[in-house]
């Protein structure tokens, strides 16, 4: 069962003194959506941006924006995220005591609803949570920096999780982050992502470089 490939450049690699022209250029060059990784120096070494950002950079396009908080606790910023623009909400098991409760309350805010594993968060994380959600985003790489190489072992995670989403039938987004470039993209495409977030691969050689990038991660 073939997928339809969806492209989220993450703005992480973007110019973000021009965030807004950044945006704009991404969402003309051809990206589905517009991947914001959100970072608090806690959960995560770095930190990089807020409700406040996201809300700014919201007029610039109608794409949806796939926002990915790497932040703990979680719980509290979900409603200034969902406020701001957000469409999609994903956040990881080990950022808050109960998973299922963060799930739903990002659905009663009326946002889709992710979950993010990283490297060694295994599959069976999904087990009691995977008909909840909308998407699953598998980590390539550990969160907290652009630009790491892909590891390669995800693949497996991929595999499994595709056979355990087209196993229940129900549309539920597999994404993945980390690493993606042409070479990576068919490899995780091949594994049963149909989602693939890139910030180096899509913001390398300009704006005008911008379409070419993103339809080259296509397979194009």
């Amino acid at each position: 069962m073939t997928h339809p490939v969806r492209i989220a450049p993450s703005i992480l690699s973007a110019d973000f003194a021009r965030l807004g022209e950044e945006v704009r250029a991404i969402d003309s060059a051809g990206a589905d959506w517009i991947h914001v990784d959100v970072m608090d120096g806690h959960f995560v070494p770095n930190i990089t941006i807020g409700p406040a950002v996201v809300k700014a950079l919201r007029p610039h396009t109608a794409k949806p924006f796939d926002v990915h908080l790497m932040i703990s606790p979680v719980d509290p910023y979900l409603e200034a995220f969902a406020e701001a623009g957000a469409d999609i909400i994903t956040v990881h098991p080990e950022a808050g005591p109960h998973l299922h409760r963060t799930i739903q309350r990002i659905k009663a805010l009326g946002r889709k609803a992710g979950v993010s594993l990283n490297p060694a968060t295994p599959a069976k994380m999904l087990d009691y949570v995977l008909e909840e959600v909308d998407l699953v985003l598998v980590m390539s790489v550990n969160p907290g920096f652009g630009g790491q190489s892909f590891i390669d072992s995800q693949l497996r995670k991929i595999e499994a999780i595709r056979k355990q989403i087209d196993r229940i039938g129900k549309s539920i987004h597999l994404e993945v982050d980390g690493g993606i470039d042409r070479d990576t993209a068919p490899r995780a495409i091949a594994a049963g992502a149909d989602v693939l977030v890139a910030g180096t691969a899509t913001f390398r050689g300009g704006p005008d470089a911008y379409a070419a990038n993103i339809e080259a991660l296509r397979g194009g």
